[in-house]
């Protein structure tokens, strides 16, 4: 991805030597935190989150990854706030108001409950805050296979995407009526919002598309494909549970991811309208 001479975004809080807390428990808000944290779900992080609630954080120098990862996030985060801004206008006839991104290390707090390495990235409806721990990009590419810096940007993409859905209303409406369902039902519609999230992805992937390089967009099909749940399920040496999915299987997810960069309208994200996923 060609990021040379893209502005850095100012709405980008760094947090550092677990500065902001311990990680602790999900929070009273914990079910909002399930609609929108991702990428492990199928595995059992629980003990990981057990462990890391149980660490103090000691401050550390900030080391050079950690450094290229910041300004990355920060420009990722400024091309979706050029794109979002223009769409909300053009295809919405309303005002983009952008998020913030909470760029962490180690661990550090939310309104949503403890965020570490564990819970992996996600967005926060209650602070309108995205967040993300800068050394989930190795663990993306070196235990899910899935490297490059345009599936780290399609990350970013994906909690921004989250974030669409709230300033349009449809996260707090997925979320009352997910209290009012069944597991699975509530599971089924969180699948939904994921999928469009995905989308949403895609219409973002198809407004920097003059950034992008060889291969890129192929990766970001590959890290839709290695974040599927029935694959996540499969790695962790499970049968894939249908029932239990959050996110969509790894053929949902790409497709869906390729529905929104091949015709960049929001309109075609609707996953809730689809009879088909």
């Amino acid at each position: 991805m060609r990021l040379r001479g893209i502005r850095r975004s100012k709405n980008v809080e760094v947090r550092r030597g677990g500065r902001g807390g311990r990680a602790g428990g999900i929070g009273i808000v914990g079910l909002i935190v399930v609609l929108a944290v991702g990428y492990f779900t199928g595995i059992d992080v629980s003990p990981l989150l057990q462990q890391t609630a149980s660490q103090s954080q000691q401050s550390a120098p900030v080391s050079e990854a950690d450094s290229r990862a910041t300004q990355f996030s920060a420009q990722v985060l400024a091309t979706t706030e050029d794109v979002w801004t223009n769409v909300f206008r053009e295809q919405l006839g309303r005002e983009y108001v952008p998020p913030k991104l909470v760029v962490f290390s180690g661990v550090t707090q939310s309104p949503c409950g403890g965020a570490s390495g564990a819970t992996g990235p996600f967005y926060c409806p209650a602070d309108s805050k995205a967040y993300l721990d800068t050394a989930f990009f190795n663990l993306l590419d070196e235990r899910m296979g899935a490297g490059g810096d345009f599936a780290a940007a399609y990350v970013i993409a994906h909690e921004v995407a989250h974030h669409v859905q709230n300033e349009l209303g449809i996260l707090p409406k997925v979320n009352a009526a997910r209290q009012q369902s069944s597991e699975v039902e509530a599971n089924a519609l969180t699948v939904r919002l994921e999928l469009m999230a995905d989308c949403l992805s895609g219409v973002w992937a198809r407004n920097v598309e003059g950034l992008l390089e060889r291969g890129d967009l192929q990766e970001a099909l590959n890290a839709a494909r290695k974040i599927g749940d029935d694959y996540l399920q499969r790695q962790a040496g499970r049968v894939p549970q249908p029932h239990t999915f959050t996110h969509g299987t790894s053929d949902q997810r790409e497709r869906w991811f390729a529905r929104g960069f091949e015709t960049g309208a929001v309109g075609q994200c609707d996953t809730f309208a689809a009879n088909r996923l």
